[in-house]
């Protein structure tokens, strides 16, 4: 059944304190002194779009562009971007020079394969731009009702908004542009913005209008509205805003609450009415709207110089041939030893009178003519490989999660095989490791512990203390009753109305009414009888079911009141209780705690509060610290068994005390400054003190499903894994026992100085000198373990405050060099801030591949800061997981996304790359070797379109198959096999030696090809007629040997044989000789010296085929004797495997 809000729910007094707001004059340190100054120069006339004013300013069209391209800059900006590659540039001047002379085959064999490789570049960049834009269509041509001037409100298009229109927004509908809230169809004018498209969030946010504002609803008082925005520049700050209202001669200043920004939606609220102020691309959105960090892969990186070797092997080569032909070239000037060519009557680029020319000349023609050292389609190749791996990724089933119906979602396809080199894996914990849905399992209420059972902690705690479990018992089955969301509670003193027979049922009663009044969430009638409560984090729902649970239910709230619905314990029923609602104080990672002041049906005042046990101990009185001791045992055994605990408190007010308090929190309220949220805190702790203890609760978040497997099979891979979380040293600790970070036998380094220094870090200068000694001398002493020769497995544990010396520029080298030789590292206490730092120290000092997963928009900044980052799709939202490169549902995940897929598309890129070089070196080098056959003429060896097709046509496809389908093992042997990932992690297949070897093999491939062919035809009968080989025959031959060769090669390199590698390999050979029946029948004016070749003679000869046959045979026995060497005496990780 469909949710049905209840009405005259408005929270706009609750949580923003409209009620409170009022006309005020900024003050001289106020930021709307500011309006009118640069930044802050925007002015908006409300309901006027078409006077002189607002016309004159010329603001942008609501039209948004999110295209890389248009119709008119396409292809300038594209062939741009692709030239941007200095192979291409290489390639695009080779083509420019084949027209001239010095160029040794035609211009379009030269022009059709660079057209043809840049084309389908281009085509791709082309169709994915045409995507965006019509995206980009669809959302400019959506509709929203615009106020006309006429007393009506019509339908129009997105595109067509201009700042100042009056817009009705309807429920469920997205907010066309940023817009200035009036009024909704609630009495107050509150709305609720669900904003996943902005930070990925679920919960609902209230938005409110100001007060003078809220009446305008019809299409009457629409037409009689006019005013003046005055407010800040277009900027990219999504949560401020600085502006001033001017209506009615009073001014009203202008807060975030009033915003509305573009992409969110609005939910529980029929319409709202509201002023357009940001447009398309000035919206805040769009503002932050940019690409995400770039990222290169080592291997890309590793690549470009290769490409530079080669072109300096081109230049060498080059250069070797233009010098022996000068020299050559010299000689015929005195004996005519090469009459032939007529010295007498050449041209310059024979003339032996000007041999330093001719050989200038030769070594221009030679840049052109080895030109095939360099693979043309390398690039294309691998872009198409990598997309149809991250399709794999996509499709992969064993990654989908049924739960959220979510699967694995690779985000980009440039960092594939980065993923099967992954170093360090830093990761968040809440939400990450643990499922972030909370469970209320245990409390402490007047210094009695109140929970049975065992957390998941807590049993790998007893395992580690060696203690027996006979007698335990998982929280989960202490008892067999109907399960709720957010409750695991279990305890026949509290449960069924038991609670009152306690010798402390005052205080039990307290505790829960606490736990029922101090929140911010929102009752949804679902079913008769059943209530959905729509709060800002789980914890705070986890409270408010857990008091249902027990008796005291949240029934129902507006801006005033609160009604429970309860135990009375004098006559023994149910009954309604409404509690006058008179401030929130809201939580804040700055209070560390949150409070309501409330009046009860008896009249009294009272200030009920909760937050972080050390907050909340500090403001007790003394009187109310009669259970603080027990309450703190409490506490600390809760964190061991690695559950979140807050501290419950509250007291009773004065009305007068109260009274002069208000006075001065309202005066803070209405002081608009960039101070303002300080001074309001500073507000609150004025009343948030002198309180009386109640108790503490208990809230697990726990593990997901397969976390220490996966954890256990990530470290038998070698990587290092890092988790960085904001919990305390003894929740982190245990967590990490708990999920195999920490394992039995694992030695503890902790560098968490136990000294009142650490707890003074910005306050005291001698203080800060004193904790960052010990740290630095923590972190000696761990060096010293760690290199002590032990085999000992170490941990290190270091909290935040210490992180901030750690991380000193004098300290950090240490400090790393003390985290890598370590297994596991765990940072707690950490901020969003020292997250990113710590990655981008981790990925600087190591100079390996980093990995950064979570969940939040805590973790954006390790993710975007690491080599690849991995977002969580979780319940704080999808921010990180659209800030991420790859994005699953569950932390296991990870597991088979690094040892399958990273391990897969590592060796499949790795040896893509490394085969491309061996043939373009083996094909290039047999062209030298003829070249000097022929006295360094420059003459080709083949036929102009066998050298343009070797790329494109003949050995193309192979290369793509190995990239895209080869497998050394199967999913299920990767992950029962966890070394094997030490191969990419090592950078085994892709070390300079690897390379190297792979580039000598084709150079070796390049001579055995050439001689053993020139000297199996040449000298003697070829033809039937009696006839030698000649220079077309000799061509034809050793260019078959080449391409059998190089693909056999490839059946030798693939471990895992398709139809579709077959196809290809086998395939490619066919179509070189159907290619040759087809060209050779060609007019001669076209085919040149391949007219009838193969058909005539090369067909009909014995000789041909047995010389094919000798060739590749003896090509490939190197290689296959290598590799038979190496698996039998020097066997890599894989062969010990397969052994």
């Amino acid at each position: 059944m469909a949710r049905v809000r209840k009405r005259n729910i408005h929270l706009s007094k609750l949580c923003s304190f409209s009620c409170c707001r009022r006309p005020s004059q900024p003050s001289s340190t106020d930021e709307h002194d500011r309006i009118g100054q640069k930044g802050y120069s925007r002015v908006v006339y409300c309901n006027e779009p078409d006077c002189e004013e607002q016309i004159r300013l010329k603001y942008r069209r609501n039209y948004v562009s999110t295209t890389k391209y248009t119709a008119a800059n396409f292809i300038p900006k594209s062939l741009f971007e692709q030239f941007r590659r200095v192979a291409n540039i290489y390639f695009l001047v080779v083509a420019c020079v084949s027209f001239s002379p010095l160029a040794p085959y035609s211009a379009p064999s030269v022009l059709v394969p660079l057209i043809v490789v840049i084309g389908a570049t281009m085509a791709k960049e082309g169709i994915e731009d045409y995507r965006r834009k019509q995206q980009d269509v669809e959302a400019n041509n959506q509709t929203v009702e615009v106020y006309d001037g006429n007393s009506s409100f019509n339908k129009t298009k997105w595109k067509n908004l201009r700042v100042g229109d009056i817009v009705k927004v309807h429920k469920d509908e997205y907010f066309p542009a940023d817009v200035l809230l009036l009024s909704s169809d609630h009495e107050d004018g509150v709305c609720y913005v669900e904003t996943m498209n902005l930070d990925g969030e679920t919960n609902l946010k209230s938005k409110h209008p100001l007060e003078v504002t809220s009446f305008i609803r019809d299409v009457e008082t629409v037409k009689g509205f006019r005013a003046v925005i005055k407010c800040e520049d277009p900027n990219e700050h999504p949560y401020s805003f600085v502006g001033t209202l001017y209506y009615e001669c009073q001014q009203y200043a202008l807060s975030p609450q009033q915003i509305l920004l573009r992409g969110t939606k609005l939910k529980d609220t029929n319409y709202i009415n509201g002023v357009v102020i940001f447009t398309g691309h000035d919206t805040k959105v769009m503002q932050n709207a940019m690409d995400p960090p770039s990222k290169r892969t080592r291997i890309e990186r590793r690549m470009d110089k290769i490409i530079y070797v080669l072109f300096s092997a081109l230049i060498l080569v080059s250069f070797i041939g233009s010098l022996l032909f000068g020299i050559e070239t010299k000689k015929d000037g005195g004996d005519y030893g090469r009459w032939y060519l007529r010295p007498d009557i050449t041209t310059v680029f024979f003339d032996p009178r000007r041999p330093s020319v001719a050989a200038f000349l030769h070594f221009l023609t030679g840049l052109m003519l080895y030109g095939y050292l360099i693979p043309i389609s390398l690039y294309v190749s691998i872009e198409i490989c990598k997309v149809l791996q991250s399709i794999f990724i996509n499709q992969d089933q064993a990654m989908y999660d049924e739960e959220t119906k979510r699967s694995a979602h690779a985000r980009t396809s440039n960092l594939n095989e980065e993923l099967g080199q992954v170093f360090t894996i830093l990761s968040d914990k809440t939400g990450t490791l643990t499922c972030n849905k909370m469970e209320f399992v245990k409390c402490s209420i007047a210094g009695t512990a109140y929970g049975c059972g065992m957390t998941e902690v807590e049993i790998a705690l007893a395992r580690k203390r060696g203690e027996t479990l006979d007698e335990q018992r998982d929280i989960d089955t202490v008892e067999s009753r109907e399960p709720v969301k957010g409750f695991n509670f279990r305890d026949g003193r509290i449960m069924n109305r038991k609670w009152v027979h306690e010798p402390y049922r005052d205080y039990i009663e307290k505790f829960f009414r606490v736990l029922a009044l101090c929140h911010t969430a929102v009752p949804e009638v679902l079913d008769p009888g059943k209530i959905f409560y729509e709060a800002e984090s789980p914890d705070e729902a986890a409270f408010v079911i857990a008091a249902r649970e027990v008796g005291f239910q949240f029934v129902k709230r507006n801006q005033t009141s609160i009604q429970l619905r309860e135990l009375d314990r004098s006559s023994g029923e149910i009954v309604d209780r409404v509690y006058e609602l008179l401030r929130v104080l809201e939580f804040s990672s700055a209070r560390r705690m949150m409070s309501v002041i409330v009046r009860n049906p008896e009249r009294q005042l009272l200030l009920l509060a909760k937050g972080a046990d050390s907050v909340i101990f500090e403001r007790l009185s003394e009187q109310g610290r009669m259970f603080e001791a027990e309450t703190k045992e409490h506490i600390e055994r809760y964190s061991e068994a690695g559950l979140r605990t807050l501290a419950v408190a509250y007291r009773e007010l004065d009305d007068d005390e109260y009274k002069r308090w208000e006075q001065e929190y309202v005066k803070a309220e209405t002081f608009v400054s960039a101070d303002r949220d300080d001074l309001l805190d500073k507000k609150a702790n004025l009343i948030e003190r002198g309180l009386i203890l109640l108790g503490a609760t208990a809230i697990e978040d726990k593990l997901q499903k397969g976390v220490p497997d996966c954890i256990d099979k990530l470290a038998q891979a070698g990587i290092n894994i890092w988790v960085l979380t904001g919990d305390k040293k003894g929740t982190a600790i245990n967590i990490g026992y708990a999920c195999s970070l920490l394992r039995h036998g694992m030695k503890e380094i902790l560098v968490i100085p136990e000294d009142p220094g650490i707890a003074a870090v910005e306050r005291d200068t001698e203080d800060f000198a004193e904790a960052y000694k010990i740290v630095e001398k923590q972190i000696d002493e761990g060096i010293s373990q760690v290199t002590g020769g032990s085999s000992t497995q170490f941990g290190l544990i270091i909290d935040g405050k210490s992180l901030i010396f750690a991380l000193d520029k004098n300290l950090i080298i240490r400090f790393m060099e003390l985290a890598m030789k370590c297994a596991t590292v765990i940072c707690c206490r950490t901020s969003p801030k020292q997250k990113a730092i710590v990655t981008r120290w981790v990925k600087s000092v190591t100079g390996r591949t980093t990995l950064a997963i979570g969940d939040g928009a805590n973790d954006v900044g390790m993710i975007q800061e690491a080599d690849i980052g991995v977002g969580i799709t979780g319940v704080e939202g999808m921010q990180a997981a659209m800030s991420s490169d790859f994005s699953i549902a569950q932390f296991r995940f990870l597991e088979r996304l690094l040892l399958v897929h990273g391990h897969w598309c590592y060796r499949r890129i790795t040896m893509m790359i490394c085969y491309f070089f061996y043939k373009n070196i083996t094909f290039g080098f047999t062209l030298f070797w003829f070249e000097a056959y022929s006295s360094f003429s420059a003459q080709p060896a083949y036929n102009d379109w066998y050298m343009s097709s070797y790329n494109v046509l003949f050995t193309s496809l192979p290369v793509i198959a190995l990239g895209v389908f080869d497998q050394d093992f199967s999913a299920r042997h990767c992950l029962e096999y966890p070394s094997l990932y030490k191969e990419g992690m090592d950078d085994v297949l892709f070390r300079w030696t690897h390379i190297l070897s792979w580039m000598f093999n084709g150079v070796l491939s390049s001579v055995i090809i050439f001689f053993l062919t020139a000297n199996s035809i040449t000298g003697q009968a070829f033809r039937k007629d009696g006839q030698v080989a000649d220079y077309s025959v000799l061509g034809l031959t050793m260019y078959t040997c080449v391409v059998l060769a190089v693909n056999c090669q490839m059946a030798l390199c693939i471990n895992y044989f398709t139809w579709i590698q077959h196809l290809f390999i086998w395939g490619s050979i066919t179509l070189w000789f159907k290619f040759l029946l087809v060209y050779g029948s060609i007019p001669p004016t076209l085919s040149t010296t391949a007219y009838k070749v193969f058909i005539e003679a090369c067909a009909p000869s014995i000789q041909y085929w047995l010389t094919i046959i000798l060739v590749v045979i003896a090509t490939l026995l190197p290689s296959f004797s290598y590799r038979a060497f190496q698996t039998r005496f020097r066997p890599m990780v894989r062969d010990s495997i397969q052994t």
